[in-house]
């Protein structure tokens, strides 16, 4: 089919607002990868802007690594991720399968309570009497348990779960199997696309931890990765006169912030597949 004159204006015009826009959100990622590995003498010369180094140094992600809490935080970064996805998911569901079957009795009360959440919230200061009446203060079960649950996502996994056969449920009913058992081996092995979407949501949010971390710890190894590059975003340059021996500050800013989203940056690939579907299955209905 043979396109006409307009048809290919209109074609040449979205793929160079498309190109523009990719250039756009491209442009600031080329930007603090090159400064990252330009050596900092040359950062200063070009007057901190680079978009292709002339030359290649890792100096300061060694530095980052050696010489500053990076380390410890990745760490305490990592177990916030994993633990603490692992915990949204398995109470998220926990939550979202009685949620989704009708015969539930005051179904419509708990519904209204989860959505009511949704709107009000306690407040700062209700919440942190909570955390500290609990002893999770200066924990890092402080940057988990207060948002195990978040109620957007029970409601877009009680969608998903409402979406399955009803036929499937009764028949493993009539093999004698109790709703734990159904749950276990015939919705969540059905739901993976639901789960992996959610879970990522609840991934990015741990990676990401800030607010928590600023209120309920003070213990600095407890720190996670985004307090510690927060910290280092806002060190001050040292003079320029001593700009030999000094610690290549505005670099070492870079290499956190490409350290910081690298791995979500590889990660997401793998479960992009999952993420229109799961979010298109889990909102059909309501």
């Amino acid at each position: 089919m043979v396109k006409s004159f307009e048809e290919r204006l209109v074609d040449t015009v979205v793929y160079i607002i498309l190109g523009l826009a990719g250039l756009a959100a491209v442009f600031p990622l080329m930007y603090v990868v090159s400064v990252s590995i330009t050596p900092f003498s040359e950062v200063l010369k070009n007057g901190g802007f680079i978009l292709i180094p002339q030359s290649v140094t890792f100096t300061a992600y060694h530095k980052l690594f050696t010489e500053s809490a990076i380390p410890q935080a990745f760490w305490v970064t990592i177990f916030i991720t994993i633990v603490g996805t692992a915990i949204n998911l398995v109470l998220t569901a926990l939550m979202a399968y009685p949620l989704s079957r009708k015969a539930l009795p005051g179904r419509s009360m708990f519904l209204m309570l989860v959505v009511f959440t949704m709107l009000f919230s306690g407040g700062i200061i209700p919440t942190y009497l909570i955390v500290k009446s609990l002893g999770l203060i200066d924990s890092v079960w402080a940057m988990i348990l207060p948002n195990a649950v978040w109620s957007f996502n029970v409601l877009v996994m009680k969608s998903f779960f409402e979406n399955l056969p009803e036929e499937l449920f009764e028949s493993a009913r009539m093999d004698g199997a109790r709703e734990f058992r159904i749950l276990l081996q015939l919705v969540v092995p059905l739901s993976v696309p639901s789960l992996l979407t959610i879970g990522l949501f609840y991934m990015v949010g741990h990676w990401n931890e800030f607010f928590q971390a600023i209120m309920y710890v003070t213990d600095r190894t407890l720190f996670p990765l985004q307090v510690v590059i927060r910290e280092l975003l806002m060190l001050t340059q040292q003079p320029l006169e001593n700009a030999e021996n000094m610690l290549p500050t505005e670099t070492m800013q870079m290499a956190s912030v490409v350290t910081a989203s690298l791995p979500i940056i590889v990660i997401y690939p793998f479960i992009q597949k999952h993420f229109t579907k799961g979010m298109l299955l889990g909102s059909v209905k309501g």
